[in-house]
């Protein structure tokens, strides 16, 4: 009744097809048989600009100033547990203390 039941691995059914072999492909690169175009050089960069509104300024700090508040709050009351921890633990050893060498002079 307290046995643990251990599974049995299921075996395959049906046909088993072995694995299909993958042979290698050549890359073949044509010469272009017309002279190639040449195009004046751009000035653009060719990543997208990022400009910056009032409103997207506003937006960041807004959201820094968020992110900075929630990691500080998580930091501060992680630092207030682990020193509600150490004082509770404090005064545990304290009325242990106490407590034993209460016993030891009534002996």
């Amino acid at each position: 009744m307290f046995r643990p039941k251990i599974p049995t691995m299921p075996q395959p059914t049906g046909l088993i097809t072995p694995p299909a072999a993958i042979e290698p492909t050549a890359v073949i690169q044509h010469q272009p048989t017309t002279a190639p175009v040449v195009l004046a050089p751009t000035t653009a960069s060719a990543r997208p600009t990022v400009q910056l509104t009032p409103g997207t300024v506003v937006a960041l700090v807004g959201g820094g100033t968020a992110v900075v508040l929630v990691v500080g709050a998580v930091l501060v009351s992680m630092l207030l547990t682990v020193a509600v921890t150490g004082a509770s633990v404090a005064v545990c050893a304290l009325v242990i203390r106490s407590l034993i060498s209460t016993e030891a002079k009534r002996h």
